[in-house]
Parts: structure tokens; C-alpha cells; sequence
């Protein structure tokens, strides 16, 4: 008799399990979307941080070898790019929607207003002109890789450097590229899934009130006499030293006019700490970097990992501005040119 009490005196009645699983049910409603939403942000950047490591990776042996100059097409830049990083599928300009899912979610952020998405037919792509580019006097041609991701590339010999001896080339001035690392998966949205490589299709990327923003990339130097000969065309004052970092994001952008101000670092920095209280010159603590939104500007980098944007000024020869963007703070600085840890966001 003790013992049917002691086990009745500890079971649960129905009520107080339903009650349970309701809280539950309740707390999972409202933690996984989060945490799913997290997993897969980390899942594309992942994803699309090994594949251009690999690319580069590709284009570095291509370059070495002697290999990434002289193409007149595209198909045969591509034909050389498979004996470096393996490719299961090529697909002709007029055949691309076979590589790459046929419609691109393009998304445009203003971090003034919020975002804004526009369609993109990859079949109206053909030519590098398509791309946003130059006439390359290329077609576009669809790839699928063999690690899942499938892309279209365009090939430029035009700018296209060689030098088997120098290991700053990347080759990223040969291609222009749009890469999908889930294939044919959704959500085919740029800044999620999809990402670029030296594209220009869409005039903005990132909006401020009334500049317009380019995907942010690394900043690749160029030696003190290169610099020099960009004194004339790129607006720069003076040089110093080689593996010039600062300059190179000069060169990247077109000018110097086309590196961003610190004034509009200051407002994507209110954007990405979601406050109003960042100025042009300040240094400011006690932030949270909602790195959803960061990695939605374009940037790669780890949770805990600070990381850097040049600015348009450089104060001597051997320094220039940037601006930090920490996971707890922001701060403007001034550093060496040399710096080679240091992303450029050029102004279209």
C-alpha cells in the first residue's frame, strides 16, 4: 500500500505534460528559426570562403605555370582552370541555365532603409559586356564545379597579368564570375548562396543615401614603382613602399575618388552596430556587430574576428586611414600601407 502511494505521490498528470510540452513547444518555436537562420549564414560563408580560396589557389598554379594568359576565349581559359580545380560540367553561353539556376535573387542593401531585391535572368548574360565589364570580346560560359558549385565566368586576356615569379597576382583580374554554392538549390540570393567575383551587373550592391557601394573585397598591393605610374591617373600624391596595399585598393577601385570617405564608413558602421552614435573620426566601445547583417554587406570573416576597411585618405606616404570594425567596437585609424589584412569597398 506504501509503495502505490510513494509511486502516485511522484507521476505526472496529463495536464501538467501537456502543459510541459506546450513550453517547449513554445521555446522552440521561437530559438530555432534563429538558430538555423545562423547555421546556414555560416554554412554559405563557409562555403563560399573555401571556394575562392581554391580558385585563387587555381589561378596562383595557372600563373606560376604560365598558364593564365593568353586565351581568346573564354571555353579555353576554362579548359586550362579544369586541370587545377576540377570541373564535372561546361555549359555555352546559350545553354547556361543547364550549369546555373536560369533567375538570381539580386539583393541591394541600403543601410539607410533596409534592402531591396532584383530579378536577374542569367539568360539575357552572353558576354563579359553582360557582366558589367569592358568588352573582353568573350563570352559568358556556365561551369559546375565539382565541390556542388556551379557558375558563370567571364575571361579578360585585356588585363590579365603574368608573372610566374611574383606571387601577389591572384588572377582575379582575368575572370569575372558569379558563383552559387548550393547549385541549383535555394535561395539563389546573392550575399546568401550566391556571390561574385569582380561582377558588376547590378549598379549597387551596398546603397548610403546617395553613393553607391561594390562588393567589399581584400585589398592586393602593388610594388612603389607601380604606384608611381599611378600618380598621373589614380590620384596619388605619394609613394614609398613596395607591397603597397592602400595603393592597390586604389587601383582595384579606379581612384582614389573611389574609396569611400570616413564619413561613409561611419554610416556602415551604424548599420552594422545598429546605432546612430558612430561619427566620421570616432572611436566608439560597448557595441554588438550583427554579423547577419555584415556578412550580408559581402564581408567574410569569423565571429570573433575584427576586421578592417581603407578609407580614400592617406596621410603620408607610408600611412592611410582605415576604419575597424571590431565584434564589441569600431575605431578610425591610421595605418602603414603595408597592412595586408584590409578590405576595399569601392564607390560606383
Amino acid at each position: 500500500m506504501t509503495e502505490k502511494l510513494i509511486n502516485k505521490k511522484h507521476a505526472f498528470t496529463l495536464a501538467e505534460v501537456l502543459i510541459t510540452l506546450g513550453i517547449i513547444g513554445i521555446v522552440s518555436a521561437m530559438t530555432i528559426p534563429t538558430l538555423v537562420k545562423n547555421y546556414q549564414e555560416k554554412t554559405w560563408n563557409t562555403t563560399a570562403d573555401i571556394f575562392e580560396k581554391k580558385l585563387e589557389t587555381a589561378l596562383k598554379t595557372m600563373n606560376t605555370q604560365q598558364t593564365l594568359t593568353g586565351h581568346a576565349t573564354t571555353e579555353s581559359f576554362v579548359e586550362e582552370l579544369a586541370k587545377h580545380f576540377k570541373i564535372n560540367k561546361v555549359c555555352k553561353s546559350d545553354e547556361l541555365s543547364s550549369c546555373i539556376e536560369n533567375e538570381i535573387n539580386w539583393q541591394i542593401i541600403d543601410v539607410s532603409k533596409g534592402s531591396e531585391t532584383e530579378k536577374l535572368k542569367i539568360v539575357n548574360l552572353k558576354t563579359a559586356k553582360d557582366l558589367g565589364q569592358k568588352d573582353w570580346n568573350t563570352e559568358v560560359i556556365g561551369v559546375q564545379f565539382a565541390n556542388g558549385t556551379n557558375a558563370i565566368l567571364a575571361y579578360n586576356d585585356n588585363d590579365c597579368k603574368q608573372d610566374p615569379y611574383s606571387n601577389l597576382i591572384t588572377g582575379q583580374d582575368c575572370i569575372s564570375i558569379i558563383y552559387d554554392t548550393s547549385g541549383f538549390k535555394t535561395p539563389n540570393t546573392t550575399n546568401k548562396d550566391v556571390r561574385s567575383i569582380n561582377s558588376k551587373i547590378v549598379k549597387c550592391l551596398i546603397k548610403s543615401n546617395s553613393s553607391c557601394f561594390k562588393e567589399p573585397v581584400k585589398s592586393i598591393a602593388v610594388s612603389k614603382t607601380e604606384c608611381e605610374k599611378m600618380k598621373q591617373t589614380h590620384g596619388i600624391q605619394k609613394c614609398a613602399i613596395n607591397n603597397d596595399f592602400w595603393a592597390g585598393a586604389v587601383k582595384q577601385c579606379g581612384g582614389v575618388d573611389k574609396l569611400p570617405t570616413s564619413k561613409q564608413l561611419a554610416d556602415i558602421a551604424n548599420y552594422i552596430y545598429g546605432t546612430s552614435n558612430i561619427t566620421d573620426n570616432s572611436n566608439n566601445t560597448n557595441l554588438s556587430r550583427d554579423d547577419a547583417k555584415t556578412a550580408s554587406l559581402g564581408f567574410k570573416f569569423s565571429s570573433n574576428v575584427t576586421f578592417f576597411v581603407w578609407t580614400k585618405d592617406a596621410t603620408s606616404s607610408y600611412l592611410a586611414n582605415n576604419r575597424h570594425f571590431g565584434p564589441n567596437s569600431t575605431a578610425f585609424y591610421s595605418d602603414t600601407r603595408g597592412e595586408n589584412n584590409r578590405y576595399v569597398m569601392c564607390i560606383d
